[in-house]
């Protein structure tokens, strides 16, 4: 009977022992860190340069539309599985040239597979190296490339290279449209929304 209690005893003061030594050795590791170069980085406000620019070239962000590149050809809206993207060609009856009526990308469909991009066959649909698109509608996220007007659509011609925008300005262009129409739709009055609204 008194060995068991010595027994029961010793392993009750083993247990407490064990606790008390892994609790200084988890702790001496984290110890350790508060006099090493921090780690941490405050986003997006102290970082050294914007992050897209640290981003590679292949980097599948928000897709973006080159329209003045874009023959029409719906090969990327077919090439989408979630069918995130929205064409629409119209045809002048007088001169039977083809214009982009629409141009639509709901990027909160969309899954950045970059199937559309490999489809098209100019180039006029790309990733970018945008990523920040938060917003707390849904419909905010509906990316519109034929804004207004309708578009002539690119006809390729041999040996000449298309003039093409810079990676990214297409996708700017529209964003600022967008965030125009969201404060416009959320403060009709002209007031500047809470937060600074959707940049």
């Amino acid at each position: 009977m008194v060995s068991t209690v010595q027994t029961a005893v010793g392993q009750y003061l083993r247990n407490i022992s064990n606790a008390v030594f892994s609790t200084f050795e988890g702790m001496a590791v984290t110890m350790s860190w508060m006099f090493r170069r921090p780690m941490t980085i405050q986003y997006p406000d102290k970082i050294e340069k914007p992050i897209e620019e640290t981003l590679p070239d292949c980097y599948r962000g928000i897709l973006e539309v080159d329209t003045g590149v874009c023959t029409g050809c719906t090969a990327c809206m077919k090439a989408c599985p979630i069918q995130c993207i929205r064409i629409e060609v119209g045809k002048n009856a007088e001169t039977a040239e083809r214009f982009l009526q629409r141009f639509d990308i709901y990027v909160a469909r969309c899954m950045f597979c970059g199937l559309c991009s490999e489809a098209c066959p100019t180039g006029a649909i790309h990733h970018t190296s945008h990523f920040e698109i938060a917003n707390d509608k849904l419909d905010n996220l509906l990316l519109h490339y034929v804004p207004g007007e309708p578009i002539p659509v690119y006809k390729p011609k041999k040996d000449v290279e298309p003039v093409r925008q810079p990676k990214g300005q297409p996708y700017l262009a529209v964003r600022a449209l967008c965030a125009h129409a969201w404060r416009k739709e959320d403060h009709p009055d002209g007031s500047a929304p809470a937060g600074g609204g959707p940049k």
